[in-house]
């Protein structure tokens, strides 16, 4: 173990040990492996990067939280794999080891043949593989889905094996000699069957780790069970033959097309707290890099907005559970309202989307938003929205241009419902061919420098957004500092250095 420790990251050329967790369909246990493996190695003293394969902002959290550092999403369609090469690259350069959470089963993509799956991903990355097995009622047969999986694709590389829900140790001992003896593949961990769950889910994940109450006891939970439970050395001479994947180190920066701070200066507010907590470590950096200065607050607990922003960016999360609250905070509603009918740019995604409706419906009561969107939300007990969205961009808007091939996903409990006397004055940017956005066929509703959608953006995937935006945002504080509507003239320059 320590000499592995010991082996550390050369400055500019990627060297960090890696491996893909992935198993043979989603509830296998993933999110709870991946995180109690991230913790444990963070507590004998690894810098650990989590990386998540999809469009996923739940257990990417997990990851970070257990990690104690970002966690950035890898994702085979939203992204090219060239930017998805040079994303792991560049945010796992000083790491001394890169985990990698898959998604579903490691098979499971886009279509028959597997486009876009974990195993893809591993492939493009060069990274080992670590399956999961839930061996709940099983044992010899989990050997034949070993071997299945190796013997499907002999260009992935399953390098280990962490049983899962284990009942006894005889079913432990059956399982890992049929393993290693039909597969010749190292069974590295066995963890039993868990009365405790410090991991509750709602709709189809977990509960964020931004919102759970017992956030460090479930990660110091799952850290003792796995340090208990898998055999870290041998996890990590796993991990080793992630460093030759020859991928070399890509400047990440490029991916952005940075712009000079004096350039494009300005501050853009972003909505984070409980209630809107979904947002890609990427779009925050795309937009850092091109020049904002991002300055955060609660619409739960602050009662104004930000002096001398422009622009404001409200993500994803689950305002429904927290409508109460948002409805009672009268102030800082008519401030947004207030700045979006003076032209602030304001991109909203999803949650944000439902703030800034007029009411949001949640079992029969009804509680009012910020109003500036002529739109009425309503919770449903099933998906109205799950997937990932295609289309084109129809009509002018501050944020993408138009014609621009739009790529993004959705995930939505809601629907929002036009008022019937505003479909004349409603304009939408985006006419879908995949997905189901606000109306049939459309998603974007845009009112002035305003910008509302169920689909969320990946910056690697529309490099035009984060430019657009603070160009936008830049031009919105010229205007105001024409008309003296701001106290200073000039911002300090943004450390372009991340």
């Amino acid at each position: 173990m320590e000499k592995l420790r010991q082996q550390k990251c050369f400055p500019g050329v990627l060297n960090p040990a890696g491996l893909v967790v992935a198993a043979l369909k989603g509830g296998s246990g993933k999110t709870f492996v991946s995180t109690g493996l991230a913790a444990a190695f963070k507590s004998i003293g690894y810098k650990v990067v989590p990386f998540k394969k999809g469009p996923d902002y739940i257990d990417a959290g997990w990851l970070s939280v257990a990690a104690g550092s970002p966690c950035y999403n890898l994702d085979m369609f939203l992204m090219k794999p060239e930017d998805v090469v040079a994303s792991f690259c560049y945010q796992s350069n000083k790491a001394d080891i890169a985990l990698v959470e898959g998604n579903r089963g490691l098979f499971d993509g886009l279509d028959e043949i597997g486009s876009c799956s974990t195993a893809e991903l591993a492939k493009l990355l060069g990274l080992p593989v670590v399956l999961i097995i839930d061996v709940t009622k099983m044992t010899r047969t989990s050997a034949a889905l070993v071997y299945g999986c190796q013997h499907f694709d002999k260009d992935l590389k399953v390098s280990g094996v962490i049983l899962n829900r284990v009942g006894t140790s005889r079913q432990e001992t059956l399982i890992r000699r049929a393993i290693e003896e039909s597969c010749g593949v190292p069974v590295v961990g066995s963890i039993p069957r868990l009365s405790n769950n410090f991991f509750p889910e709602r709709h189809l994940g977990l509960i964020p780790a931004f919102e759970h109450f017992k956030v460090r006891e479930a990660i110091d939970y799952a850290r003792n069970i796995v340090k208990d439970s898998v055999d870290l050395e041998k996890v990590l001479s796993i991990a080793e033959k992630g460093r030759s994947c020859g991928l070399g180190f890509v400047d990440f920066s490029l991916s952005f097309d940075s712009r000079s701070a004096k350039e494009l200066g300005c501050v853009i507010g972003v909505i984070r707290d409980e209630a809107f907590q979904f947002y890609y470590p990427e779009n925050l950096l795309a937009l850092e890099k091109a020049g904002a200065k991002l300055v955060f607050f609660s619409a739960l607990a602050d009662k104004h907005l930000p002096s001398n922003i422009d622009g404001l960016y409200i993500g994803g999360g689950f305002p429904e559970v927290y409508a109460e609250i948002l409805a009672g905070n009268d102030v800082l509603k008519a401030e947004i309202r207030e700045a979006i009918d003076r032209g602030l740019p304001v991109y909203a995604e999803c949650g944000g989307l439902m703030y800034l409706s007029e009411y949001i419906t949640v079992d029969k009561s009804s509680y009012p938003m910020v109003g500036v969107l002529p739109l009425e939300v309503e919770m449903y007990k099933r998906p109205q929205g799950h997937g990932y969205v295609l289309g084109q961009i129809v009509e002018e808007n501050p944020f993408f241009p138009v014609g621009y091939s739009f790529r993004g996903h959705e995930f939505h409990y809601s629907r929002a419902v036009l008022k019937n006397d505003s479909y004349r004055d409603v304009r939408f940017i985006l006419k879908l061919q995949k997905g189901h956005g606000i109306v049939e066929q459309f998603d974007g509703i845009v009112y002035r420098n305003c910008v509302a959608l169920y689909a969320h953006v990946h910056a690697l995937t529309c490099k035009e957004w984060a430019k657009s935006f603070v160009k936008t945002a830049q031009s919105y504080r010229v205007g105001n500092m024409k008309s003296g509507s701001f106290k200073e003239a000039l911002l300090p320059a943004v450390d372009d250095q991340l």
